[in-house]
């Protein structure tokens, strides 16, 4: 049997040099769980791996798709998969690395088959969100599916939207699609997760956004701006998007640029307590401060695939 390493931990907190550390140690290639880093043209604003790093060790899942395709977890974890099944045979333990945590947690148990929404339904309800706003959209998630409207974050327009978008699409309500049940894998799992003390990481991460600034996110984020604000279309999910949403506010002159800069730290701030609100839930998971590198590496190598 194989073993997935994974790697995992806030926004910020420091995995991508570590993850190379330990795909060197393990001879593994990274399979990278970012679900942005997917995406070829926003490599500023997602901290996407540079070229260096790229030739120092192979990526998967690193700049594969464009702005407009779509994507979802349950793809990514068929996509995994499939790759984990080719490489296990070569590779004794391969390893798994990001902050994403529904993508995570899809390849290491399994996601829900919810059916894929197709294009013009999410086209219509992306369009009301644009027109009408988030408020009544959850109203009406309220009358068709009360269930979900008791758990969901009604402020997080991904997920209601896919929630109403399986309504229309299905007549059936997203909740009966929802088993939560745990699959089994053909490999081991190891959970290594990353964390720092809480202004630590806030330092981190206001220096992070700084220097994404200094390498031209602006720039970045002006070109896909003005590829989408002139077309009769909404911009797409994949833009909506802590360092992109905030200097598009920027560039419709809803706010200056220094209000925009340190909304960016803000939310990226408040994304990565959520990170660790929604890791914290998981009793599997090692947790180690990123400097610790030689502790993880030990600890890696006595907890060897059964």
């Amino acid at each position: 049997m194989g073993r997935l390493v994974v790697l995992l931990g806030p926004t910020g907190v420091g995995k991508t040099e570590l993850s190379y550390a330990i795909a060197e140690h393990l001879q593994s290639p990274v399979i990278s769980a970012d679900s942005r880093q997917l995406y070829r043209d926003m490599r500023i604003g997602t901290a996407a791996p540079t070229d260096e790093q790229l030739r120092r060790c192979k990526h998967y899942f690193i700049g594969t798709l464009g702005i407009d395709d779509y994507y979802s977890a349950a793809m990514y974890e068929a996509d995994v998969l499939s790759l984990t099944s080719r490489l296990f045979p070569t590779h004794p333990s391969l390893l798994l690395t990001g902050g994403s945590m529904m993508y995570i947690d899809a390849v290491c148990n399994g996601i829900d088959d919810i059916p894929t929404v197709d294009a013009d339904t999410r086209a219509t309800l992306l369009e009301r969100y644009q027109s009408e706003g988030l408020k009544p959209l959850v109203q009406e998630l309220r009358l068709l599916d009360p269930d979900y409207y008791a758990v969901v974050d009604p402020k997080n327009p991904k997920r209601v939207l896919h929630a109403l978008e399986i309504c229309y699409m299905t007549g059936r309500t997203y909740t009966s699609f929802r088993t939560r049940s745990c699959r089994p894998r053909p490999f081991s799992v190891l959970k290594i997760g990353l964390t720092r003390p809480r202004e630590e990481l806030y330092e981190r991460i206001n220096v992070r956004v700084d220097q994404m600034m200094a390498d031209g996110l602006l720039d970045e984020a002006r070109r896909l701006y003005e590829r989408f604000s002139t077309v009769e279309r909404p911009i797409p999910n994949a833009l909506n998007t802590v360092g992109y949403k905030e200097l598009f506010a920027c560039f419709r002159n809803e706010c200056s640029l220094d209000f925009a800069i340190e909304k960016i730290k803000q939310d990226t701030r408040i994304y990565s307590r959520k990170q660790m609100t929604w890791f914290r839930r998981d009793p599997a998971i090692h947790w180690f401060h990123p400097d610790a590198k030689d502790d993880i590496l030990t600890f890696i190598d006595s907890h060897s695939s059964p």
